[in-house]
């Protein structure tokens, strides 16, 4: 079942009413994307640069969120890219069942796995390893305006093609550190063909993982992010720092058969509700 929300276009952009399970920063600064920022306004205001495109949203009331781009753009890419056809209210449901996920579910309701660039996922969290959030802005910021097309807004993620042509010394001023050769390394095996982004949605989870991990310093963990948040594999559980003592602690014989058809998802509310509630390690 869809949710049941609507769209009305109004002369700022497109107006979206009674839109459940969505909140800005919970979704925008839950780190699963890298080009999103609150504006001056505050919370309530976001600008980020995705899928090509510069977007701005405000919420502009309770469960209404406006838009600012044409009723075209908002159809073909943004009602995609933060999943908003699926129902996240009956998958609270079912994750609410486990006490565990209820408590993590309560604190943010508002998460959505976002359907991102899975070039561009797979660049950002080859740059997060080992890395704070406040620096992979910076590099993935650098790396857009020193190889990326600009866009009306900023500047938009480089191509593979255009990485590829690149030399470590040319990426030198990002500050990328050890990961600027995997860069150039992922850039160059999809060039040629070794790695085949496109075919990846055709893969099982299992090959799709495999097939990442052919890239210089993709691992298990850069391809299980790649794979949620790029390519929409919801079978994918990363397994960084936080979630491995949220799993320790809360879940030390693994998660409950029942939540295995929505991991992907309950990986994320697990992973923000551990990420903000450290306490529960002490």
């Amino acid at each position: 079942m869809k949710p049941n929300y609507q769209i009305t276009p109004c002369a700022e952009g497109v107006l979206l009413s009674a839109l459940r399970d969505f909140s800005l920063p919970q979704i925008l600064d839950c780190g699963q994307c890298f080009r999103w920022q609150p504006t001056d306004e505050g919370e309530n205001c976001w600008r980020g640069i995705a899928m090509g495109r510069c977007l701005s949203i405000e919420k502009t009331g309770e469960e209404q969120f406006l838009f600012r781009c044409s009723e075209e753009e908002f159809r073909r890419l943004w009602l995609p890219y933060f999943d908003l056809e699926l129902d996240y209210s009956a998958i609270k449901a079912a994750l609410q069942d486990d006490p565990i996920m209820a408590e993590a579910t309560a604190y943010a309701p508002g998460i959505r796995v976002l359907r991102q660039d899975g070039w561009e996922t797979l660049c950002t969290f080859i740059i997060s390893q080992n890395n704070n959030i406040k620096r992979i802005r910076g590099i993935v910021e650098r790396l857009c305006e020193t190889f990326g097309q600009p866009i009306e807004g900023g500047y938009d993620f480089p191509s593979p093609q255009r990485l590829a042509q690149a030399s470590l010394e040319d990426l030198a001023p990002l500050r990328a550190g050890f990961r600027a050769k995997y860069l150039l390394d992922a850039a160059q095996k999809v060039v040629s063909g070794q790695v085949r982004l496109e075919a990846i949605p055709s893969m099982s989870y299992e090959e799709a993982s495999d097939h990442l991990q052919q890239i210089c310093g993709v691992g298990p963990k850069v391809a299980d992010c790649a794979l949620l948040f790029g390519f929409y594999k919801l079978d994918a559980f990363p397994m960084d720092v936080w979630m491995k003592r949220a799993m320790a602690t809360l879940y030390p014989h693994g998660l409950p058969e029942a939540l295995l058809p929505y991991r992907g998802i309950a990986q994320q509310y697990l992973f923000h509700y551990a990420r903000r509630n450290p306490q529960l390690f002490d």
